[in-house]
Formats: structure tokens, C-alpha cells, sequence
């Protein structure tokens, strides 16, 4: 079942009554209060973009109790924390223990996996859209274990001088003239499914397999979401393509990029949406950690 995202970038009281979410709020056209419901099993997102948006503390156990990620934006509009369930898996101590005792060999294999699979699908959105990715469908080949020699910055500096044509002159950084704005609110949405799908699979979002920055409690989030940001990317990219104006992440564009979670992926010739798709994801890697398999499961974009 695919989870709803719901957005709130106007005031309004949520609350929790009967296990549905409970949104109070004035019509737009009219001003009259009205009160409106979704359950909330049916819920995988939250994003609050509004000063004026009060939530319950109940109402926030019972998100938290359902598993559902509640991003929280800064006064720019963009995403900036997160919460999530610290109890989502009924054999979570177990898989915390495996996660944690790990072996070395194991680390580095899941890396490379992860490497290849990102270079595969950045090689992919290239060539879909006519553009020469012959290097990095080689260099998906050529990954080694831990990605030793470091292929993943290589195929990255190729992708993006690439991506969205000469003509933009694209340079990816976080603080950078848009679209980069774009890619990060993408991104922010992108990691909090992932974060989301291993709290699920009783994994631990800070013990990462290959980031390590101590003051980053998604490790393990990031690390998992690097071969789902093509898919990311291809939303942005067919933005920029339109030739709006997407120097500030407006209303229209973020409806757009909140449908990231029901974008369509594939594994094999197997369809499913992003949000299903991760927990297949995540699930495989609590298995690989459990020594029951040694591949992580991971959509190709093609």
C-alpha cells in the first residue's frame, strides 16, 4: 500500500481523534473553519512548512507510533530535521547487535554494491536522455571493494558536468545557485523514506556502512539513498527542462517533488513505487547484516 505525504504550508491545529489525523483549518477561499480527517495508517510523510501549524504531543506519538517520518522546515522553506520512531521493528535489538558487530569484509562488500548501483542508474538517466555514458557504465564494472579507488567522486564530476547540458554550467553544491535548491528538498524528502524504511527493518539510521561524520545521525541513510538520487535527479531534471522559473522552490514545484515517494521504479522487470520499493531495500540489507544474503536489493533506472 502506498503511503500518503501530506504537506502543510499554512496554519492550522492537527490532532489525533479515533486514530485519524484531525487537520482544523480556514478555507482558503472563504475563511470559515473546517475539519478535516486521514487516517493515519494510511500516512508515510509529514513535512510542516508553517510557523503557524501547532500539532498535538499526541498526535505526534501516534505518527511516531506508525512509523511515519515528520520533517520540520526552517524559515526558508526548507527541510531541516526530522523525527522518527526509536522502537519500529519488534526484533530490533537483534538487528542493532548484527548491524553494530558487522565484519569488515562485509562493510566494504555492501559499499560496493551500493557504488555500482548509484554509477549504474546516474549512467542510465545519461543515456536516457541522449547523453554519452559509455565511461560509467565501464566504470560500474570497474568497482572495487570499499570503492578503493574512489569511482563514485569520479562518475559524480563526469554526471553533473553532464546532466543538465552545457548550457547551465551545473555545478552540484548544497549552498550553489539552483536547481540546486531543487535537489536538495528532493533529497531531504529522499532521505527521510530511507530513514523511514530502516527504522522499519530495525536497523540503526546512525551506523552507517560508509559515512561516518559523527554529527550526522543518519549515517546509514545516506548512505542507502546514494543509488535512489538518480531518481531524484530525473524529477529535477524534467523541471529545468519545462523552462520554469525555479529559483525559489515554489508551491508548484514542491507538490512535484513530493510526489517523489510514488514515483515508479523498477526492480528487474518488476514495477513499485519509491516508498515500497525502499522497504524491499532496507529489508535486504537487515538480511545481508543477519547473514541470510549477501546482495542488497536495489532499483535499476532504465
Amino acid at each position: 500500500m502506498i503511503k500518503k505525504t501530506l504537506y502543510f504550508g499554512n496554519p492550522c491545529y492537527l490532532f489525533s481523534q479515533d486514530e485519524q489525523m484531525k487537520i482544523k483549518r480556514q478555507k482558503p477561499e472563504n475563511g470559515i473553519e473546517e475539519t478535516i480527517s486521514s487516517p493515519i495508517e494510511d500516512i508515510g510523510v509529514v513535512v510542516i512548512d508553517h510557523h503557524g501549524v501547532t500539532i498535538s504531543q499526541f498526535l505526534i506519538s501516534k505518527l511516531i507510533e506508525n512509523n511515519v517520518a515528520v520533517i520540520l522546515c526552517n524559515d526558508k522553506h526548507m527541510p531541516t530535521s526530522m523525527l522518527l520512531n526509536l522502537d519500529g521493528n519488534s526484533v530490533q535489538s537483534e538487528r542493532f547487535k548484527e548491524q553494530i558487530t558487522a565484519k569488515r569484509p562485509l562493510i566494504k562488500n555492501l559499499w560496493q554494491q551500493t557504488v555500482s548501483a548509484k554509477i549504474y542508474n546516474q549512467a542510465s538517466l545519461l543515456k536516457k536522455n541522449g547523453l554519452n555514458s559509455d565511461n560509467m557504465f565501464a566504470w560500474v564494472k570497474e568497482v572495487k571493494s570499499n570503492d578503493s579507488k574512489n569511482l563514485e567522486a569520479r562518475a559524480s564530476a563526469y554526471y553533473w558536468k553532464n546532466l543538465f547540458g552545457k548550457e547551465l554550467q551545473f555545478t552540484r553544491d548544497r549552498f550553489g545557485v539552483p536547481p540546486n535548491n531543487l535537489l536538495n528538498y528532493g533529497y531531504a524528502i529522499l532521505r527521510a523514506i530511507v530513514a523511514r524504511g530502516l527504522v522499519a527493518s530495525g536497523l540503526l539510521p546512525t551506523l552507517g556502512i560508509h559515512h561516518k561524520n559523527k554529527y550526522n545521525a543518519y549515517c546509514l541513510a545516506d548512505d542507502i539513498m546514494e543509488p535512489y538520487r538518480p531518481f531524484v535527479d530525473e524529477v529535477i531534471l524534467s523541471i529545468v527542462k519545462q523552462g520554469v522559473d525555479f529559483s525559489e522552490v515554489r508551491t508548484e514545484l514542491k507538490k512535484i517533488l513530493l510526489s517523489i515517494p510514488t514515483i515508479d521504479i523498477f526492480f528487474s522487470s518488476e514495477k513499485s513505487p519509491l516508498m515500497v520499493g525502499l522497504q524491499r531495500t532496507t529489508a535486504s540489507l537487515a538480511k545481508c547484516f543477519m547473514g541470510e544474503t549477501k546482495e542488497i536489493v536495489y532499483p535499476y533506472l532504465d
